[in-house]
């Protein structure tokens, strides 16, 4: 416990400050809801129209095979909202039937999010979007032929002169804005986990509660996955096999370390299989592979717990607690985002 806190002590200092407000007791829990408590989107666009508009435009393109090549996939295909926005396969599928690199993750709480992809190597929403739609392999689609089926569509081209009120042409600038904005929309529901951070104390069962113990003590998971996305944005080696170069294979990397970035844990039931390469089908198996699997090499995150042991009980408890993170469903509620008129 006393390595996580040093490790975390930065964040600790915002909520300790809160808690020693004049009347606010300072305890153990106090600290730690402050430190997983939700923060407002960082820019509310709910009540602008035109943002709205652009997010009931995004999510019809999402579903949109016309932004493909042949027509028959969409950015849906892969990021299923029935599976929580990824596709339950340890690698992507390409068009061609072969496995694409990495795993598919998935979309929740990126309006949060500086960089994205796995190593990290696009700082936009906006750039992320145009990357899958013109690579050959993925949806494989050409931005002119794209823009032209759009513009044969009364209602698209209606739809985003309702986004674009100020430049109402099909362009795809205003493509990968509207599906950006759409994205943006997906914020992980409320689940047990937030009641008891908004101090409803029997909302967490023993279990899970030992369970978070663990998660913010001895297994020092909290050092990468704190906040209330549970991640630090961050890059780092977690001692996976393989020869993927990750963030060491890009600008801005440190070129040979394997670092790959935290995902967020929020809806992690309905996200499996996980790591970068989907190589753990289980969350018992991400817990293994910490308590003893990981290869121990030089560059191995210093935030990681070394040898670090769990009984099956201190498993099950951690998984527990882990499941407290998702909700019942892995779509978003119904309503998030209005249909586009």
């Amino acid at each position: 416990m006393r390595r996580t806190i040093v490790l975390v002590s930065a964040v600790l200092l915002a909520p300790l400050a809160l808690a020693q407000q004049p009347g606010v007791p300072v305890t153990r829990d106090s600290i730690w809801r402050g430190i997983f408590a939700r923060e407002p989107l960082p820019a509310d666009g709910s009540a602008n129209a035109v943002e709205a508009a652009r997010a009931a435009l995004g999510k019809a393109l999402f579903s949109d095979t016309r932004l493909s090549g042949d027509g028959t996939r969409s950015c849906s295909t892969c990021h299923q909202p029935a599976r929580a926005f990824t596709d339950g396969l340890p690698k992507g599928s390409g068009r061609d039937g072969v496995p694409l690199n990495r795993n598919t993750p998935h979309l929740w709480n990126l309006a949060w999010s500086t960089s994205f992809y796995w190593d990290g190597r696009e700082p936009t929403l906006e750039q992320q979007a145009r990357v899958p739609l013109t690579a050959a392999n993925e949806l494989g689609g050409h931005f002119t032929e794209i823009v032209a089926q759009l513009i044969a569509d009364q209602q698209m081209t209606n739809a985003f002169a309702r986004a674009f009120p100020s430049s109402p042409a099909v362009t795809d600038t205003a493509i990968l804005q509207a599906l950006a904005a759409y994205e943006r929309t997906l914020v992980s529901a409320k689940t047990r986990f937030d009641a008891w951070v908004e101090g409803d104390d029997g909302a967490l069962s023993q279990s899970e509660k030992q369970g978070f113990d663990i998660f913010v003590g001895k297994g020092g998971c909290v050092s990468c996955h704190g906040g209330w996305r549970f991640t630090d944005d961050a890059f780092h080696d977690i001692g996976l096999p393989g020869t993927d170069p990750g963030r060491g294979g890009i600008a801005g990397g440190t070129p040979g370390l394997p670092a790959f970035k935290t995902p967020g844990l929020r809806e992690l039931a309905h996200t499996a299989p996980y790591m970068h390469d989907g190589s753990l089908a289980t969350l018992r198996d991400v817990i293994d592979h910490y308590a003893g699997a990981k290869i121990e090499r030089p560059p191995v995150s210093p935030n990681i717990v070394r040898d670090l042991t769990l009984s099956r009980d201190e498993t099950d408890a951690l998984i527990a607690f882990l499941l407290t993170l998702s909700s019942e469903s892995p779509e978003p509620p119904i309503g998030t985002v209005s249909p586009m008129p």
